[in-house]
């Protein structure tokens, strides 16, 4: 009787150590053991799940942008400055912004350069001159958010505004056009790669 204690004992305290020294992985909802893995498994395991971890949104913020954009499509998420999620409405792309409390700063959607107010569009080639237009952005503020935005590395105050990337050879500056046309100096970005 003792031995069969003592050769029981053994056997569990031998499966328990042989069990120890590998790491399994478990399907997370069943809880099954799928196999083995090795250490550059593990290691590349880790970095997938960092990643992820890196553009999921803050489960509130998925739930409001559910809320502010229920027939969205095709959409992804970045952090950066803000919870940043780019995504398809009615066939438009577009971005929108949410803050550390969760709540919609704004959104982006491209623009033409016709869409800008005549008298900016003036103002812009009489100051501009040598200069083309690469792109037209919307930044649509709602309104009832006092975050400031930032755009290009640059935080301007809440208020809905167009972003025009104008070039001129090497050179590369951004302008800020407001709804009533008034044109300011927003960023030289010839040789930056913030947006």
């Amino acid at each position: 009787m003792k031995n069969v204690l003592i050769i029981g004992s053994l056997l569990v305290f031998t499966a328990t150590t042989a069990f120890a020294q590998d790491e399994m992985v478990y399907n997370e909802p069943a809880g099954f053991i799928l196999h083995k893995t090795t250490k550059a498994q593990r290691e590349e395991n880790r970095l997938i799940r960092g990643e992820k971890a890196a553009s999921a949104p803050a489960y509130m913020t998925a739930q409001h942008f559910m809320i502010d954009f229920p027939n969205a499509t095709n959409v992804s998420w970045k952090l950066a400055n803000f919870e940043e999620t780019s995504f398809t409405l009615n066939g438009k792309e577009m971005k929108a912004f949410y803050d550390p409390d969760n709540t919609l700063i704004g959104t982006t959607t491209p623009a033409s350069y016709s869409d800008l107010p005549a008298n900016a569009q003036k103002e812009i080639a009489k100051f501009y001159k040598g200069y083309t237009p690469r792109s037209v952005m919307l930044f649509d503020d709602n309104e009832f958010n006092d975050t400031d935005m930032i755009l290009y590395g640059n935080a301007f105050e809440d208020e809905d505004n167009y972003f025009i990337e104008m070039t001129n050879n090497n050179k590369t500056v951004v302008l800020q056009v407001n709804m009533e046309g008034s044109v300011t100096y927003f960023k030289d970005i010839s040789y930056s790669n913030v947006k």
